[in-house]
């Protein structure tokens, strides 16, 4: 009886043992990569770069922001003539809170940014957003997106 209880316990301390180092491999968890996700939409915006931002959302896609309803890519080409006038964005998730369930995710985040117009004025901002992930061929994709504006703190008025 001993001796089995002893196995039984150096069986299971190896396999908690490969669990973990299996977490440290080159694959970054479910949580990292709905993170990856939602930061590679922004590079893609940044970028104007249709293609990319095709790839990383689902079919039917579409996201409230500004108080509107922006259907596939319509945002992108929306910021893609925000670029041509001169404006420029930038944004950053910030304290990120990612929820994972089998091959759906949401995450929730602060993102940090600003807006520079054409004549380089840099505006501060930040915006409450949150978005709902589903897992298709080891891929997380984006189903849904929002954005809500937070008020200016008093020193970034």
């Amino acid at each position: 009886m001993r001796f089995q209880r002893c196995t039984l316990i150096i069986l299971f301390a190896l396999c908690l043992a490969d669990s973990c180092l299996g977490q440290r491999g080159s694959q970054p968890s479910d949580a990292q990569q709905v993170l990856d996700t939602v930061k590679s939409i922004f590079d893609a915006a940044k970028a104007d770069d249709f293609k990319k931002f095709n790839s990383i959302v689902l079919p039917g896609y579409y996201m409230f922001d500004g108080g509107a309803r922006f259907e596939g890519d319509a945002i992108l080409k929306f910021i893609r003539d925000d670029h041509a006038k001169g404006i420029k964005y930038e944004w950053a998730v910030t304290d990120p809170d990612v929820h994972v369930n089998g091959n759906s995710a949401w995450i929730a985040y602060v993102n940090h940014g600003s807006i520079t117009d054409a004549q380089g004025k840099v505006t501060k901002l930040n915006w409450l957003e949150s978005a709902f992930l589903e897992k298709h061929d080891g891929a997380w994709k984006i189903a849904f997106f929002h954005s809500t504006r937070m008020p200016a703190a008093p020193d970034e008025k």
